[in-house]
């Protein structure tokens, strides 16, 4: 999968054969087999072109990913304790896309109202956001109230951990 992913198009048994020959042997029946599995497992397409095909992946490493972190998170018997491990095996730079990734999706959502003992919506006016001088303070005044978000970073690695090559 990882060189489907790379390819991000349509490619052929001989195109991801050339690439991989690259760095190791292998035999243009492995690829053709290992083309030929993902497709009948629906991890990738395929349309004729003359005697061969063209094999395009049907979602991409950032929803297969995602959709991994999802069935080990929803696999769990305490959801909050597996995010709060996880997120303690994250370094600084994913923990920041973590920030980042919750940040866009907050942004998509409209704003709940709390609703009060009997049912009813109430009222709430929004805290001011700090200014930009007062964020780290107000971010670290956070973090020590067991509030805030994770620490700066960069988005997490999507490995596959080995399987699907």
């Amino acid at each position: 999968m990882t060189r489907v992913w790379e390819w991000n198009r349509p490619v052929t048994v001989r195109e991801v054969l050339e690439d991989l020959q690259k760095e190791r042997s292998i035999a243009y029946t492995t690829v053709m087999t290992v083309l030929d599995n993902l497709h009948q497992k629906g991890w990738v397409r395929r349309e004729a072109e003359g005697r061969a095909y063209r094999y395009e992946a049907v979602s991409t490493r950032a929803a297969y990913a995602a959709a991994l972190m999802n069935e080990a998170w929803s696999a769990s018997d305490n959801p909050a304790a597996a995010l709060v491990a996880f997120f303690g095996m994250m370094s600084p730079e994913q923990r920041h896309a973590l920030r980042d990734a919750v940040r866009m999706v907050q942004a998509d959502e409209p704003a709940e109202e709390p609703e009060a003992a009997d049912g009813t919506e109430q009222q709430v006016e929004a805290a001011p956001r700090p200014a930009p001088a007062e964020e780290g303070e107000a971010q670290a005044a956070a973090e020590a109230d067991g509030e805030g978000g994770p620490s700066e970073g960069d988005e997490p690695g999507a490995g596959t951990g080995g399987k699907g090559r």
